[in-house]
């Protein structure tokens, strides 16, 4: 199926949707999506992050056809995902956490099974070209028991792309690879979003989220707790730490800090943390030679993505699934 000439707004939307798994005779049913609302605009790069257990993968599998939903709506670059089921799961391709493949297949084969389960004429196929831009060409005939644990990753994310898909979700796409490794991945997914790919990724490598999306959710028991773009989303945190470098290595708060927010650290460095509009940093290095501290060097740090991570979901123990 062709999505050249179908543009939607949003390119994935889930409008209340609910799913609770039955319990079993000794335990409660549970309760993993509690009424999501997302909207995810076409063309971006969409962060989905939370938890483990936070309902991610819940939602993700409803929208892959994996899971069925208790209640509520979605769609996916506009088709139903109940009133147009294979529309909407043509417009998808999900690249799974796990590494699930046949050994016995060659990449090639593998990418040529995967294009007929979704129906793509043979005329229409990209398989070498496919594999070509993962850096698997000179991979296309040898067996996937052979290739090593970055390919495999690559080649999860070649079956995912046969049938072209206008939205692509990685569900962890880096977990478990080397930083070289992360680094091609990135730089791929940055040019299928350049050739108006939607990206939905999941990862638990916060500085992944921070460096490539545009706009982030967070999911945790169930709920959203928040949906902004990324600039928006770190402006919620109102403070900044400055970091101090002694030129000696302190080795007990000052009596005239007790007021702030310090924290020593194991170097030796003083780290205060202050809120913007109540105080300053004239003020905090101030108090800082009042206490005879000859500073060799000093830094600020802005607060990231980890740090609103941390506020939105720390608040009790996830549950969820």
């Amino acid at each position: 199926m062709s999505f050249i000439n179908i543009a939607p707004d949003l390119a994935l939307e889930a409008i209340d949707l609910r799913k609770t798994y039955q319990g079993r005779r000794h335990t409660a049913p549970m309760e993993a999506l509690k009424g999501i609302n997302l909207q995810i605009p076409r063309g971006s790069i969409f962060g989905l992050l939370g938890p483990n257990g936070a309902g991610k993968s819940t939602m993700i599998n409803i929208f892959a056809g994996l899971t069925r939903k208790t209640s509520g709506k979605g769609s996916i670059w506009g088709f139903d995902i109940d009133e147009a089921p294979r529309q909407a799961r043509a417009a998808i391709g999900v690249v799974p956490q796990e590494i699930n493949m046949d050994p016995f297949f060659s990449p090639l084969e593998s990418l040529e099974f995967q294009a007929g389960f979704y129906g793509v004429p043979k005329r229409e196929r990209r398989s070498m070209e496919i594999l070509d831009a993962m850096g698997l060409a000179d991979k296309a005939n040898a067996y996937v028991r052979e290739l090593s644990g970055g390919m495999k990753r690559r080649l999860l994310i070649a079956k995912a792309l046969v049938h072209n898909p206008p939205v692509l979700v990685l569900d962890e796409p880096t977990a478990g690879v080397d930083i070289e490794l992360r680094r091609q991945l990135w730089d791929y997914v940055r040019d299928l979003h350049s050739r108006g790919s939607t990206i939905i990724l999941t990862t638990h490598y916060l500085e992944e989220a921070q460096e490539l999306c545009d706009q982030i959710a967070i999911i945790n028991h169930g709920e959203v707790v928040a949906c902004e773009r990324k600039d928006d989303l770190l402006k919620r945190m109102d403070h900044k730490t400055l970091v101090i470098e002694p030129v000696e290595p302190l080795f007990a708060i000052p009596a005239n800090l007790d007021a702030y927010d310090a924290e020593l650290r194991e170097d030796g460095a003083l780290a205060i943390t202050y809120r913007f509009g109540h105080q300053s940093v004239a003020e905090l290095i101030e108090q800082v030679r009042a206490a005879n501290i000859r500073i060799n060097d000093l830094q600020t740090k802005e607060p990231d993505l980890e740090d609103v991570f941390l506020a939105l979901t720390n608040d009790k123990e996830s549950t969820a699934a």
